[in-house]
């Protein structure tokens, strides 16, 4: 949702790392969403300040560390360098958002689409729902989080991942966002990081690997009564190289840029209640091109 280094594996590596917690459209093809059976969910709030993003370049490790940083500590910074996806409707490569293709997810690994197909389309799904997943709340538990980087990375990159992300997500980091050492939240709270794509892109595609862009929004806080970093959104664009793997698309490298990003709209924020109410009862997507 980074790397094909080992630095850049999907979170800046994109998968992330980071300090910035919290923190892809080919062809002609268009979008297609279909609600899946379980919850997605995924992030993010301001720019990270200029020592978050440093850190994230750094390390590296997940689209969800990203904004979930950039909420911690709240302030300006500047782009992370990265290919920027998505220059605008008009650019060679876009294409109407009407459901069309052929159907590409198969199956499912435990909450994740899997089985996606051998091509272009394929890999633009695959790119958007591992954003998704990168993006979750469940990245912020150390067990579920090793099961999305062994279903989300090549093995050889999940295995170089589970360390800088463990460290990433360190107790320090989560206090700042509310959460306790464990990545729980407090009892009366809701903690919310959700990754939404809008659009993906094919950057490069050569039959067994392809460089995808993912542009999406998020949603990263804490969502209480007595929440210091009430949920907020962010707009980035995160870039994945995929290797077809074992019979699916597998990152193996990733980046992630700010934006592009709307005006923001004039509709007044939900009161702390109401979002804790929205997360539990609207389910998210699995994403088709």
């Amino acid at each position: 949702m980074s790397p094909g280094d080992e630095h850049d594996y999907r979170g800046r590596e994109q998968g992330g790392r980071p300090d910035d917690p919290y923190s892809t459209l080919g062809g002609t093809r268009q979008t297609r969403t279909r609600l899946p059976d379980g919850d997605a969910g995924r992030p993010h709030a301001r720019r990270p300040v200029r020592n978050s993003r440093s850190l994230v370049t750094i390390t590296g490790v997940v689209v969800l560390l990203v904004a979930a940083i950039a909420l911690a500590n709240r302030g300006g910074g500047s782009d992370n360098d990265t290919s920027r996806a998505g220059k605008g409707a008009g650019t060679t490569g876009s294409a109407p958002t009407s459901a069309t293709g052929t159907k590409p997810v198969q199956g499912k690994n435990g909450t994740i689409a899997s089985g996606f197909a051998h091509d272009e389309q394929g890999a633009q799904s695959a790119a958007a729902n591992y954003a998704v997943a990168l993006g979750s709340a469940e990245m912020f538990t150390k067990a579920s989080r090793h099961q999305i980087l062994d279903t989300v990375y090549a093995p050889a990159v999940a295995d170089k991942l589970r360390g800088p992300q463990d460290a990433a997500y360190s107790a320090e980091f989560l206090g700042r966002l509310g959460l306790g050492p464990d990545g729980e939240a407090p009892q009366g709270s809701t903690f919310v990081s959700r990754t939404i794509p809008v659009g993906t892109k094919v950057l490069a595609f050569d039959g067994d690997t392809a460089k995808v862009a993912v542009w999406y929004t998020g949603l990263v806080g804490m969502s209480g009564p007595d929440s210091t970093k009430p949920v907020s959104t962010t707009w980035k664009t995160w870039t994945a190289q995929l290797a077809w793997s074992g019979g699916d698309w597998k990152v193996t490298g990733a980046s992630e840029s700010d934006g592009p990003a709307p005006v923001p709209g004039d509709v007044a924020a939900s009161e702390s209640d109401t979002i804790s109410k929205a997360v539990e009862e609207f389910g998210g997507f699995t994403y088709a091109r």
